[in-house]
């Protein structure tokens, strides 16, 4: 019995080693799906529902690099200033998710009452410096502007022409080292509520994203 089990264990030893044993597919499946979400969603973002909304239509129309959205909603200008806010930490769990991303997008976003600064801006961008990786590339914009004369009743009259004016602004301003890729545009029959959305503008909003980012 004991010559046996020697046996056995010899037989045993000699197939782990022979490099025939492999692993669970499912596993490595598993596995495989983690490092091709973490190498290819290199794009981060913050911004409020207006940022979700770009997400969303990058993701339908087949967009790779631009995080997937993770329930931004009604995070304004003011929940980002914060670097330690809650939705900070909750860009964090994204950030462990995908892996810290190699660049991010600022959205500013905003409602009437409590408006924006330039100051304000100004923290949004040294605070996704300090979330994302090293020497990471920042994009920044405005939220959607509207053709066809809507205006949005959460950001207030003019409220996205003044967020693109900042983001413009910013993008100038040699110090900060950030990028304006262009202006998001929502034409007639593409917004649901005055404000979002529908979902030929979010598609519409991910093919503008695509060609900013690839």
């Amino acid at each position: 019995m004991r010559f046996r089990s020697q046996s056995l264990i010899g037989t045993l030893s000699t197939f782990l080693l022979s490099g025939t044993a492999t692993a669970s597919p499912v596993f490595s499946d598993h596995a495989m799906a983690m490092q091709a979400r973490q190498s290819t969603r290199t794009l981060g973002f913050i911004g409020c529902s207006m940022a979700e909304n770009v997400a969303q239509g990058y993701v339908s129309v087949g967009g790779r690099r631009l995080w997937e959205p993770y329930g931004t909603s009604g995070m304004v200008v003011q929940s980002w200033t914060n670097s330690n806010s809650n939705s900070w930490r909750l860009f964090d769990q994204q950030a462990a998710r995908y892996g810290k991303p190699t660049a991010v997008w600022v959205q500013i976003c905003i409602f009437a009452q409590q408006g924006v600064t330039y100051d304000e801006v100004k923290r949004l961008i040294a605070n996704a410096r300090q979330h994302a990786a090293p020497a990471a590339e920042v994009y920044i914009t405005g939220q959607p502007v509207y053709e066809g004369g809507n205006t949005c009743f959460l950001a207030g009259s003019k409220g996205p022409e003044l967020t693109e004016s900042l983001a413009k602004r910013a993008a100038e301003d040699t110090e900060l080292n950030v990028k304006y890729p262009g202006q998001f545009v929502l034409k007639p029959g593409e917004v649901a509520d005055g404000c979002h959305a529908n979902t030929a503008g979010q598609q519409s909003l991910g093919r503008q994203a695509l060609a900013y980012w690839g």
